[in-house]
């Protein structure tokens, strides 16, 4: 993999771009290889375990970082991002002082040439700020007084130079629908930021449905994958139900547990307004309380399939 960077680090050389430039893109793209693995498309991602103070800036990113569904993005600590630093005798791309905690984020957009996004948004930085390459070429450098007003900007930058652009399949939309959710669930906020026109729980018209029917689709969404999750606890407990030998008691408990499962997003979504129960139409309230108990049998029904 470093062969093939290095090859393309020359040949951008070759086709006139600025070394500088060229060599730091190619630092970037090997750094994004190897945390590749641990990284989920359309998620902001740490790529080691956070300390409280870390975990505060983390959380205070994520929730103004709206990525589209295929682009890789990584969270740098200061352990890891002081160690990320561009050519000393790039003084454009200076951002932090030597010595000082920085705060990185790296986002990778896949395609015919590969189009790198790099923040330094530590508030101890003297110029936070975004720098965007392709190709080997610096595109554009965006420069703020403070960590606030790079915080405020930051998800412009993100929407123009970044999200991807090209038609979208049902399942970019399913996963960016997915990985918002989960961020309002995280943070129990209802201001995460999400594009709605691209979110068929805002737009329900983008998978063909209706404002009650996507409810309990992205639940369905949401708890699915959680049983997919090895380390999640509603699998491991499904798990330890399932291992009863008492076929009543199992139904019992698994009907139990999916009920709590679906009730908690529900929960969420009242305390964060972002679904408005008491405007349902009485005719919205009958179609909520027929999809909320084919939802429950519908999981119980997935888990006798998996389990």
């Amino acid at each position: 993999m470093m062969d093939e960077i290095s090859q393309k680090i020359k040949q951008w050389i070759k086709d006139g771009k600025d070394p500088r430039s060229a060599h730091w893109q190619g630092a970037l793209e090997a750094m994004l290889n190897i945390f590749k693995p641990y990284l989920e498309p359309g998620r902001l991602i740490p790529v080691q375990p956070l300390d409280e103070e870390e975990m505060a800036v983390f959380l205070a990113v994520m929730e103004i970082v709206n990525l589209s569904p295929n682009l890789l993005a990584a969270f740098l600590p200061p352990a890891i991002a002081e160690k990320v630093t561009p050519p000393e005798f790039a003084e454009e791309l200076q951002h932090i002082e030597k010595g000082k905690p920085s705060y990185k984020i790296l986002i990778s957009r896949a395609g015919k040439e590969q189009r790198i996004f790099c923040a330094e948004i530590s508030e101890h930085a003297n110029k936070p700020g975004v720098d965007i390459f392709q190709s080997g070429a610096l595109l554009g450098t965006y420069n703020f007084e403070n960590q606030q007003d790079c915080f405020s900007q930051l998800n412009k930058v993100i929407r123009a130079h970044i999200w991807e652009k090209e038609k979208w399949d049902p399942g970019d939309y399913k996963r960016y629908t997915i990985n918002w959710f989960e961020k309002v669930m995280n943070l129990h906020k209802g201001t995460v930021l999400v594009e709605e026109d691209f979110s068929f729980f805002h737009s329900p018209t983008l998978i063909k449905s209706n404002k009650i029917d996507v409810i309990f689709i992205l639940i369905f969404e949401i708890i699915q994958k959680r049983l997919k999750d090895p380390d999640d606890s509603l699998k491991n407990r499904v798990a330890e139900i399932q291992a009863s030998d008492d076929a009543e008691v199992k139904k019992n408990q698994l009907n139990d547990l999916v009920n709590k499962a679906v009730l908690e997003p529900l929960t969420v979504m009242k305390d964060c307004d972002v679904v408005k129960f008491d405007d349902f139409t009485d005719k919205e309230t009958e179609q909520f309380s027929r999809e909320f108990a084919a939802t429950i049998q519908r999981i119980v029904n997935y888990v006798g399939t998996v389990m």
